[in-house]
């Protein structure tokens, strides 16, 4: 018979600390959430992407937003949100409900061509669930398929019905009772 050999355990080293873990011990905030356009935001987060916790603001428009807001005051977008004072997140707020002003393209908003007056805009907040509401209420009205598909519980973009969306009533073939 064979002689066993017992391996002694080695000490494991330790787990280097990520990058993000240590930038976060680094990070020192005045305030660890702020509050910005009904939106509790981490404090932590670099302005650029603490916008994009705001609803209504994408990857694209909150990039924007941060490039002019970087132009307007000369703080760089990737300072942390909670060391800005009360009037930096002002301009922030006014930056991001008013794009017009600050020569953002509108080919960013979010609400193009809107069916009521035409004009372009960029709702954020609790006006979109707002206006989407009353989108939906509009196209019910008015009868068309798209309001239709919303009145019956199916999905209104083109999705197949047969494999998908079989959240209450059964759609497809029933099996004889015996």
């Amino acid at each position: 018979m064979g002689v066993r050999v017992i391996k002694e355990e080695k000490e494991k080293p330790k787990k280097e600390e990520t990058v993000k873990e240590r930038r976060e011990k680094e990070i020192k905030v005045e305030r660890p959430i702020v509050r910005l356009i009904d939106s509790d935001i981490d404090g932590r987060l670099p302005i650029r992407r603490a916008v994009w916790n705001v609803t209504g603001v994408g990857f694209s428009y909150g990039n924007a937003v941060a490039r002019v807001f970087e132009e307007v005051t000369g703080i760089d977008w990737n300072f942390p949100i909670g060391n800005l004072d009360d009037e930096k997140l002002s301009i922030l707020e006014d930056i991001i409900k008013n794009p017009q002003k600050y020569n953002i393209p509108s080919w960013l908003y979010n609400r193009r061509r809107d069916p009521y007056d035409g004009k372009d805009y960029h709702i954020v907040g609790e006006e979109v669930k707002i206006k989407e509401k009353f989108d939906i209420k509009r196209e019910i009205e008015l009868g068309t398929y798209r309001g239709w598909r919303h009145k019956l519980g199916q999905p209104v973009r083109g999705q197949r019905t047969r494999s998908h969306f079989r959240k209450g009533q059964t759609v497809g073939v029933q099996r004889k009772k015996q």
